[in-house]
């Protein structure tokens, strides 16, 4: 039996030309292959659906996806203080699809809870871009007798210790402003922690307790009907949609500058141009179409910029809160 092969190379009497032919066939045969699809994105938010943080997500989400055709998955995770989020992304490979949705509680935490946070802010995470913030307000109910800050300020004055205002819970943001108002007003009030926002806030507009330091969005149906009234805004300048209450700053107390804040961060070790490339989309996202103004509904102001924004908002809040949490022996308990 004939074991040669059917055609030997030396046997095919092919031209140079036609062997140029056949290579350029087989060249145009593999460029025009559809390249790999991108591998989505997953936005993990420690938070649940329907909140702030998640709707940022999913509207900056919706634009990534319109502008350059890659998927993002919002993955909610709560729980534990936003740690269980944020360690899940720490413990995540470093290669642009696993991405964290932080709020200010990711800075309020470590503070906190510094010795027993299972990550690092700075060391588990590179920053991509702060993604917008929100403005904080001091809420007082409608039958409060004090109608400006300054007023507010002289009452407390008058009876140290007998003014309450109420926060949605031990050591989160809404208490630390509150602090840092005390700390810098030279007043003392009592402190009275719920478990969320919506019992805080519906007892504070039935007057049971005084005050409270709470984001403008959740409490501007209250203000619109009458149930509340603003006092003063932590912004640094008026908020647009409050343009007749002023600021801390106006008043006399400039270092009352508290925000509500969102950043996205990745796992520490993703590479700097995935880190770049991952900027650069979030800052095309956040000019889209409809995007402020769908974060507006949300009194969330777009932000921006490079990574290092978002990096420097971040130790800022890390140097802020020690001081206030130690003056006001606060714990996480």
């Amino acid at each position: 039996m004939d074991h040669r092969p059917l055609l030997r190379p030396a046997s095919v009497g092919w031209s140079p030309r036609a062997r140029c032919a056949i290579l350029f066939l087989v060249a145009g045969l593999i460029s025009a292959s559809p390249a790999p699809a991108q591998n989505a994105i997953t936005f993990v938010v420690a938070a649940t659906p329907g909140t702030g943080v998640d709707i940022l997500a999913r509207v900056i989400g919706r634009q990534i996806l319109a502008n350059r055709g890659t998927a993002v998955v919002v993955d909610n995770r709560p729980g534990a203080s936003g740690n269980i989020g944020a360690e899940h992304v720490a413990r995540s490979r470093p290669d642009g699809t696993t991405l964290l949705v932080a709020a200010t509680t990711f800075a309020t935490n470590a503070v906190l809870n510094a010795s027993t946070l299972p990550y690092n802010p700075l060391k588990d995470f590179t920053p991509i871009a702060l993604l917008g913030t929100g403005a904080l307000c001091l809420v007082v109910p409608s039958s409060f007798p004090a109608n400006t800050l300054q007023e507010f300020i002289a009452a407390a004055r008058a009876k140290p210790g007998s003014i309450n205002y109420a926060s949605p819970g031990n050591g989160t943001p809404q208490h630390l402003a509150m602090e840092l108002v005390k700390l810098e007003a030279g007043i003392d009030l009592f402190h009275v922690p719920y478990k969320g926002t919506a019992g805080a806030l519906s007892d504070l507009a039935g007057g049971h307790v005084s005050a409270m330091i709470a984001p403008i969005h959740t409490v501007t149906p209250l203000v619109s009907s009458g149930k509340l009234k603003v006092l003063a805004v932590m912004s640094p300048e008026r908020f647009p949609g409050m343009a007749n209450v002023p600021t801390f700053k106006e008043l006399g107390l400039p270092k009352v500058q508290v925000d509500v804040w969102y950043g996205l961060f990745a796992p520490a070790g993703t590479p700097a141009a995935t880190i770049a490339r991952l900027n650069k989309d979030v800052n095309l996202a956040l000019n889209g179409n409809g995007v402020a103004e769908n974060l507006a509904k949300q009194d969330i102001a777009p932000v921006g910029g490079s990574p290092q924004v978002l990096a420097a908002k971040l130790q800022n809040e890390l140097d802020l809160w020690p001081p206030i949490i130690k003056a006001a022996h606060i714990n996480a308990n």
